[in-house]
């Protein structure tokens, strides 16, 4: 086997947002041997130099009979990284999991059927039993998964997450074209929202909280997000009086998205669960300053730096939102020294670490 072991990832996802980051950045950092996926879109990451054919959707008993467990076996990898909670019920190597979030057994109440409730709660016992280590995101995660199951702690490594290095301070003159391609007031506070519309995202929670905003009239919340290509009935913004301050960008492009957080006064994460926040590490990135919720694993990534309210308090909201909207540039050098301390160089080391050590077991 030599020194480093052979590893494979399956890189199913890797065009997904969330988790997709992740391996993106894991395949050009980690030292794959192996990786599974559309060979399509694993072309870009001339890191790994074997990739499996793998297309098929995530979750349900399809991706069980289709996975390549014999042309993995015969690439002799020495363990296999599963980046997400869709394991291989038959593979019989050795498996490293990234378990990112348990949002659906925190709120099962947000699942669509108690069919998929089942589902992941019959996965994540799996992971437990299974894994020969679980990675999580966040210390709040692995809380959770000892919440739910009686797992071994000691098989549990707390792996953070980056971020990437698109994400810097932009003078004025690269981001002013923001203004007239979204058509942006130049007299107003910018308040930015990156997310969907799922329900423990809290859109609807925020925007009652920003309702009760006393400055409201003079800002702009600006949303950004696939959910917000064309106007959508999911939210309160009418029913609220909220519709002539409020912005739908829509999807953005990259480029775009790291300009909008360098043009926003203030970047808000609002969600009721988060198994990391990477936006919040974006947002500080770029020099802008973060409200977010007190809860799960965001008080773990904004450190001292974020602001912090109750997600399920409008009244709270609307108190952070006033006193943070003239924060911008105030504490520049708290948030520059925080967010060093994440670094997806430091993500893909812990995992080559982690597979080093499983494989010599």
């Amino acid at each position: 086997m030599g020194d480093f072991p052979k590893i494979a990832i399956d890189a199913r996802m890797v065009n997904r947002s969330g988790i997709g980051t992740c391996i993106q950045h894991w395949l050009r950092d980690v030292g794959y041997s192996v990786a599974l996926g559309d060979q399509k879109e694993l072309e870009a990451f001339k890191e790994v130099p074997t990739h499996i054919p793998f297309k098929c959707g995530i979750y349900g008993y399809k991706e069980q009979l289709k996975f390549p467990y014999c042309k993995l076996r015969k690439q002799k990898a020495d363990i296999l990284h599963i980046p997400h909670c869709n394991v291989p019920l038959f593979y019989r190597g050795k498996m490293i999991v990234t378990v990112h979030d348990l949002t659906h057994l925190v709120y099962p109440e947000f699942l669509p059927m108690k069919l998929v409730h089942l589902y992941f709660k019959f996965i994540f016992w799996f992971i437990c039993k299974r894994a020969d280590r679980i990675l999580t995101d966040s210390e709040s995660t692995k809380r959770d998964l000892l919440r739910f199951y009686k797992a071994d702690a000691s098989k549990m490594t707390v792996v953070p997450l980056g971020v990437g290095s698109e994400f810097v301070r932009k003078p004025q003159s690269e981001i002013e074209y923001l203004y007239a391609k979204f058509n942006l007031p130049r007299d107003k506070k910018i308040i930015l929202y990156v997310g969907n519309l799922l329900p423990h995202k809290n859109l609807n929670g925020f925007l009652e909280g920003f309702a009760q905003m006393k400055s409201k009239e003079n800002c702009r919340l600006v949303l950004v997000g696939k959910a917000f290509d064309g106007r959508t009935r999911d939210t309160r913004e009418k029913e609220l009086g909220l519709e002539g301050l409020t912005i739908h960008a829509g999807m953005v492009s990259q480029e775009d998205l790291v300009n909008f957080y360098n043009l926003a006064d203030l970047f808000v994460l609002p969600s009721l669960y988060e198994g990391f926040g990477l936006p919040v590490l974006e947002a500080f990135a770029c020099g802008t300053p973060v409200a977010c919720s007190n809860v799960s694993s965001l008080p773990e990534v904004g450190g001292n730096v974020a602001k912090y309210f109750d997600p399920k308090d409008p009244a709270s909201i609307a108190r952070i939102l006033e006193s943070s909207i003239e924060d911008k540039g105030k504490y520049d050098k708290e948030i520059d020294a925080w967010v060093k301390n994440f670094t997806w160089e430091n993500s893909a080391r812990q995992i080559r670490e982690i597979a080093t050590e499983i494989a010599a077991k």
